[in-house]
């Protein structure tokens, strides 16, 4: 036994360290003949996991412990992962020690065999469960894509990274104080985790745990989050496929837009509401727009989350918390059977639409000079060009480039008559060879202020270079 807490020592690093877990390997080596069942797991949990973890009484802080408190592991962890973990199958929680107050080295936790593991964690499973969990509280099968990018944002800007540690790009990032959350996904129970988030000093107070200024909707939204880290191919829940589409009611919606929407798009949809003139950009004129023609998913976003949600003006509200999902469903019919768009010809003949000037007058704003110098890096060949032309007719996020630019690119899009002013007319060669490589690089990426043309934030450089290369194959 001396040797062994010598060679723990070594790994260890701390004294403490050494003492808990040579208990918990000397008491667990007495028992040659533990079996597989409640009775034995319960045995272990009493005198082999309790040396180290809590499993009654109130939370307390960290610096009173010795190891995490188990008393509702019952309601925390997955059982798959908590098997896997107990029989050594997962990797350490802790970059750091959990007691990073006597020692940053890691901890070292007993490993069970396999059929000693689920014991244990069907026993944990049925004794320990947290009342203040309610079961159904976070339905992870409802995370939306949307959600969880707002939860990634929401992560960071409420400072969860400076303790957590999450995986971006393959790479550990944030601090590694606290537990590590790169697998949360595969690892907590969701109800458990919600609960959580709403007040971690409920859990263990004092011990440097934060409480975010955050409402229910983003608690949600980093929960949602969280439960997508680790997690293969997630499936996100499409909203606009609940049963509050499936009964969506034009007349409701009607009512909803003259209660809501007509103070900024006017009561017919011109873009003359109260609230216009003030608005820079200008409201969209939804009677000018194809409303049946727009992706749902991006139609959707706009009226439940709010312009800044897809990367247009934050002056459009996020309307979800208002008026619901059923009234999100509904203004949607009503947008839907309403305004159809205005044909090209109307358009382009009244010398005020998208194509009807060349040059078109504009003020966008100038690009920084170390922009405005910069040259597409990517080569002008044709895998280039097709992966830009698949950008800008289908897969661009938040919205495919050809819904307002048109898929000729000369502004004649479901949305380019819509808005105030004008989409680019990429067709204009007296405007398009103005512009450099740079300039266009840097307007995609920020969007461009006091117009209709959204920031592509997220799209990583190289697609945004390969969409710079079709684009240029528009000019005439």
């Amino acid at each position: 036994m001396k040797q062994k807490l010598r060679l723990l020592a070594k790994v260890m690093g701390t004294t403490s360290q050494v003492v808990i877990l040579g208990v918990c390997v000397s008491l667990l080596a007495a028992s040659p003949l533990w079996a597989a069942d409640e009775r034995q797991a319960e045995m272990t949990v009493k005198d082999v996991c309790s040396t180290c973890h809590k499993f009654q009484g109130e939370p307390v802080s960290r610096f009173n412990l010795k190891a995490p408190d188990l008393m509702w592991a019952g309601s925390k962890y997955q059982h798959n992962w908590l098997v896997g973990f107990l029989s050594g199958k997962e990797k350490r929680l802790y970059a750091k020690s959990y007691r990073w107050d006597q020692g940053w080295e890691p901890a070292v936790h007993v490993t069970l065999p396999e059929d000693q593991a689920e014991a244990i964690a069907t026993y944990l499973e049925k004794q320990f469960i947290d009342p203040r969990v309610q079961v159904g509280a976070f339905d992870v099968s409802k995370v939306t894509k949307k959600e969880a990018e707002f939860g990634a944002v929401a992560y960071k800007e409420h400072a969860c990274i400076g303790c957590h540690t999450i995986e971006e790009n393959g790479q550990l990032v944030g601090g590694p104080q606290s537990i590590d959350l790169a697998e949360s996904g595969m690892r907590y129970n969701p109800d458990w985790l919600y609960r959580f988030a709403l007040n971690p000093q409920d859990f263990t107070p004092h011990s440097g745990e934060f409480l975010a200024d955050a409402t229910d909707f983003g608690v949600r939204a980093i929960v949602g989050y969280l439960m997508t880290l680790g997690v293969p191919d997630f499936k996100y829940h499409d909203p606009w496929t609940s049963p509050e589409f499936a009964k969506a009611s034009v007349d409701r919606g009607k009512v909803v837009y003259k209660e809501y929407c007509s103070q900024c798009h006017g009561a017919t949809g011109e873009g003359d509401g109260p609230a216009a003139s003030g608005l820079s950009p200008q409201p969209a004129v939804h009677a000018k727009m194809a409303f049946d023609k727009l992706p749902v998913e991006y139609l959707y976003n706009v009226i439940y989350h709010g312009g800044r949600s897809v990367g247009k003006s934050p002056t459009m509200p996020y309307w979800g918390l208002t008026i619901g999902q059923q009234g999100v469903a509904d203004v949607m019919a009503y947008l839907k059977a309403t305004f159809k768009g205005v044909p090209e010809s109307t358009a382009a003949g009244t010398g005020t639409g998208p194509s009807g000037m060349c040059p078109q007058p504009r003020k966008t704003k100038r690009a920084p000079g170390t922009f405005r110098t910069m040259t597409n890096p990517l080569p002008d060949n044709a895998a280039n060009i097709k992966a830009g032309e698949t950008l800008y007719q289908q897969t661009a996020q938040p919205l495919a480039c050809f819904n307002c630019h048109g898929a000729k690119g000369d502004g004649q899009g479901p949305m380019g008559a819509a808005l105030n002013p004008p989409p680019r007319n990429f067709t204009c060669g007296k405007t398009m060879r103005d512009i450099s490589d740079g300039q266009m690089f840097w307007i995609i990426k920020n969007g461009s202020k006091g117009t209709g043309m959204m920031a592509f934030s997220n799209m990583p450089d190289s697609q945004i270079w390969q969409l710079i290369h079709y684009i240029r194959t528009l000019v005439k």
